[in-house]
Parts: C-alpha cells; sequence; structure tokens
C-alpha cells in the first residue's frame, strides 16, 4: 500500500517515495497549448502548490518523474527552459519590511541555482534582470511560476494601511511579468484572493484567469473518479455516500470535487472531522458577517453578480466574495438573466457548514462548554423525539448570549435575528437543515429532517404581530405537502420569541396525522 501525500508539495518527493499521486499532468499540456500567462484561485489546501511544482518539474524536463503518466508520452523532454519560481506560502508578512526581506531571499534562492548574482538592490529591478540573465544563459525563454501571490497581503487585511503599502510593493513585481513578455515562455500565478487587475497586476491584460474555467474545474481537488480509482485500496468498508456528504462539492462550474486535504486525512484516521476547517481560523470572516449583521441562514442560497464574485479589494471587501474565493461558499448553479450571469451559491459540504456556523456561534457566545452541552442536548432530543423539551434548548439558546451583544446593535427587534441563532445552532450540530425552503405556498422558515423525520418551523417576534401566529401560518399555508411523500412523521412547530424579553415565549407544535 502507498503512503498518503498528507502535507506533500513536491511533486519530486511524491513521485519518488512511493506516494499516491492523482494524476493532473493533462492540465499541464493544455495550459501551454492554450496560452502563456495564467491565474488561478483556489481555497487554502487545496493542491495549487503541488501543481506549480509539477508545472516546474515538466518545464525543467524532469521526465523520469513523470513516467506512467499522462505528460510521459505528451510532451517535448528534449527541451528544458529555466524556472523562477516564487512562493509566499510560508510565515506570515506583517510589514512591508517583511515583504522585501522575503522577496529578496527568494529571488537570490532562484538566482544561485543557476549560479548568477542578483544584480539590483531594487526588488522589481532585480527580478527583471534575473528573468533577462537566465534567457541569455540559457538561451531559451523562462518560466516564472508564483504561489499564493496574494498571502502577504491577505495577512494585513484587518491593518488596511500596511496591507495597501504591500499590495503597491506587489504591484512593482508583478508589473515585471507584463514587461518581460520577450524573454517569457510562460508565467502561471496562483492565490486564494482574486484581486482586480487593475489594482495589483498593473496593466497585466494577457493574464488568463481560469478560476471559472469549466475546462480547468477539476484542476485543483479530487473527482470521484480520481477518488475511486486512485485510492481503491483505501476505501474498503467506506460509507462513500457519506464521504462526498462530508467533503464533496466544491464546485467552479464544472465537475465537483473533492477537498484534497479532508480526504487525505480521512484516508488515514476513517474518522469524520473538519480536518480543512481546522487548518485556519477565519476570524477576520468571522468579524465581517457580524459587522455587516449578515442574516446567516441566506447563506444556504445566495446569488451573486459575477461582478460581486470576480475581485475584491483592500478597501471594499464584499462578504459574498470573500465567502465564495477562500472555499466557504461554493456555485450550486450559473444562472442566466438576460446577459447577466449570477451565480446561486451555497455551503460545499457538511463540513463546511457545521465547522463555519460553530465558529459563528464561539464569536459571540461566552461560554464554550455551555454551547457544546446545548448542540449535543439539541442531538439528543432529536434522537428521542422529545419535541416539547425543544423549548428549553431554544430558551438556553438565546439565554446563553450576553446582554452587551444586544445592546451594539437592534437585530433582537426583527424576527430574522432570532430564525438566525436557531439555524445557527442546528447547523453547527451538524444537523440536516433547510432555511426558507419554497413551497407551493409560500417559503417556510426551517424544515429540520432526522432519520425518517421531518420538523417544520415558523418563527414570529410578538411585538410584530399577535401571540399564536407561528403554527397557524404553517398549517394555513400547508407547509408540509411538499414533504408527505418522503417522511414517515411530519412534526409543525411555531416559536414565538418577545423582543422585550429576548427570547422564547410561546412555544406550539403538532404531529402531522397520516
Amino acid at each position: 500500500m502507498k503512503k498518503l501525500p498528507i502535507g506533500i508539495q513536491n511533486f519530486e518527493k511524491l513521485r519518488t517515495e512511493n506516494y499516491y499521486y492523482v494524476d493532473k499532468t493533462l492540465f499541464v499540456k493544455q495550459l501551454v497549448e492554450g496560452g502563456s500567462y495564467y491565474f488561478l484561485s483556489r481555497p487554502r489546501r487545496f493542491g495549487k502548490s503541488l501543481f506549480l511544482d509539477t508545472l516546474k518539474q515538466a518545464f525543467l524536463g524532469n521526465k523520469p518523474l513523470f513516467e506512467g503518466l499522462y505528460l510521459e508520452k505528451n510532451w517535448d523532454w528534449d527541451r528544458k527552459y529555466p524556472v523562477i519560481h516564487i512562493s509566499f506560502g510560508s510565515g506570515v508578512f506583517r510589514t512591508l519590511d517583511d515583504l522585501k526581506i522575503n522577496l529578496k531571499d527568494l529571488l537570490l534562492s532562484n538566482a544561485s541555482t543557476y549560479n548568477l548574482q542578483l544584480k539590483h538592490d531594487s526588488i522589481n529591478l532585480a527580478f527583471k534582470h534575473l528573468i533577462q540573465d537566465l534567457h541569455r544563459t540559457h538561451h531559451q525563454k523562462v518560466v516564472v511560476l508564483i504561489d499564493e501571490y496574494d498571502k502577504p497581503i491577505l495577512d494585513n487585511l484587518t491593518h488596511p494601511e500596511i496591507a495597501r503599502e504591500i499590495r503597491e510593493e506587489l504591484k512593482n513585481l508583478y508589473s515585471v511579468i507584463k514587461d518581460s513578455d520577450e524573454y517569457l515562455k510562460f508565467a502561471f500565478l496562483t492565490g486564494v484572493s482574486k484581486f482586480s487587475k487593475v489594482s495589483i497586476f498593473s496593466g497585466l491584460n494577457n493574464l488568463k484567469d481560469i478560476t471559472l474555467d469549466s475546462r480547468y474545474a477539476s484542476l485543483c481537488g479530487y473527482t470521484e473518479k480520481e477518488l475511486v480509482e486512485t485510492f481503491q485500496d483505501r476505501l474498503e468498508g467506506v460509507n462513500l455516500e457519506e464521504v462526498r456528504s462530508w467533503y464533496n462539492g466544491y464546485s467552479w462550474l464544472g465537475e465537483k470535487v473533492y477537498n484534497p486535504f479532508d480526504i487525505l486525512l480521512y484516508l488515514d484516521t476513517k474518522t469524520f472531522h473538519p480536518y480543512w476547517f481546522e487548518t485556519g481560523t477565519p476570524s477576520f470572516l468571522i468579524q465581517l458577517l457580524q459587522e455587516k449583521k449578515y442574516y446567516l441562514p441566506d447563506l444556504e442560497n445566495l446569488k451573486a453578480s459575477e461582478l460581486l464574485l470576480g475581485s475584491f479589494e483592500i478597501e471594499r471587501i464584499p462578504v459574498e466574495a470573500l465567502l465564495f474565493q477562500t472555499g466557504y461558499l461554493t456555485i450550486k448553479e450559473l444562472l442566466q438573466y438576460g446577459d447577466k450571469r449570477v451565480y446561486q451559491l451555497t455551503y460545499p459540504n457538511k463540513e463546511v457548514k457545521m465547522s463555519l456556523m460553530d465558529a459563528v456561534l464561539d464569536s459571540f457566545l461566552q461560554n464554550s462548554s455551555e454551547k457544546e452541552n446545548t448542540e449535543l442536548k439539541l442531538i439528543e432530543l432529536l434522537e428521542q423525539n422529545q419535541i416539547e423539551k425543544l423549548k428549553t434548548i431554544f430558551h438556553r439558546f438565546f439565554a446563553s448570549i450576553p446582554y452587551e451583544w444586544y445592546t451594539k446593535n437592534n437585530l433582537s427587534s426583527y424576527e430574522g435575528f432570532y430564525a438566525s441563532i436557531v439555524y445557527t445552532y442546528f447547523a453547527a450540530s451538524g444537523l440536516n437543515c433547510v432555511v426558507e425552503d419554497s413551497t407551493s405556498k409560500g417559503k417556510l422558515d426551517m424544515a429540520v429532517f432526522y432519520k425518517n423525520r421531518c420538523y417544520l418551523f415558523e418563527f414570529k417576534v410578538v411585538e410584530l404581530e399577535p401571540e399564536g401566529k407561528a403554527l397557524e401560518q404553517i398549517k394555513r399555508k400547508k407547509y408540509e405537502e411538499k414533504y408527505r411523500e418522503r417522511y414517515e412523521e411530519i412534526y409543525l412547530i411555531g416559536v414565538e420569541f418577545s423582543a422585550k424579553e429576548r427570547n422564547v415565549v410561546l412555544f406550539e407544535w403538532e404531529k402531522l396525522l397520516s
């Protein structure tokens, strides 16, 4: 049995030390035949660095590493190119000086590989002359590969002034690529975010963005076929449907893919766990969701324009773009409204939905152990179908929110606030819930599915409507008709809150008779 390549980003190590490898080398040929300058945005730990190193070894002409792979018989191995490989993946960039020191070191390392000296103290001039010297000494055009191009900026999103200084320095660096066209064979830049070409690429308008090109949708990540064929000897006894629910679902307008980091760790432990989510706490993202007073149930089914998803700036960061580019939302469907393309977004899978909502709860609850106990109790009550006791759980939800949190906003006046909190708890507990599910009679606030049972929820604020309206609305609009054929038991639950009391004041439920 081969070794699982957990954390391996070096193509040579992966190919010479008996690791599994999902063959992505078809994309190398596809890219080179289709153009010269590319940009790809993908979430962290999705295999961008490994693919960049694969490109590097192909251009260096290391044919033995590609034995048995697609590229072995589909590449001109007689032609070798000098490669400049720059990666910002390691370390944290806290200041502009950190960036300059790191850049100088990276350029020195690339120069020394080819026994060359840097000719200038200026970073962009040193980069420019390194490209020209490599072209002159090797009599071949040069390949430039830049990994995590945006990390120095992302490290400083909470310090906009520093982020802007770093952006300008990087703009100078990347402008060299545009001005060196006559010396370059190929350039490929990867990152998590997609800043506009105007702000950071300084007119590098020949950079082809393949982020949402369906031909390259599975360049990073594992397709279902790749998972089953490559790791067949590791899948005995594995429930693929559950694996799919936890780790698959990422879509960039093509075939859905699995998160490779999650899959490798799962195959190692055979335990379902939010491996990817735990590698980076999205504190800035959580903070942004709170500042924007974002209605969290909307994340289940969000619409965003092509322009909104396309890029963001330090000065203006749309929540939707950040969630999509960092991997917390993915494309569910592409909609066409006349000439306008609109993306319907949702969570990619159970891991992301559950973990993100859990992180949101952590951000405004003071007692994390109380939160954990409440989540476990919620699952226990659904397991035992003790619906009446859900009222106690709901009361505990809101009683655990610190008083100071209410004083900072007026959200508690609206039913959306209460629906959002209830939804967050259910989602963080890993329960299958759908919000604002459309029926022929209207939109139900929330449906929760557990085993063969379906729970239909409607929420109201008594200051806005008289008591007793929530359950009445479910019955009047006959929301249950959509679910009758699929579930043996259906329960109608009306929950009413008071903005004054900041808690549940009425909890009514009925079991639907078959």
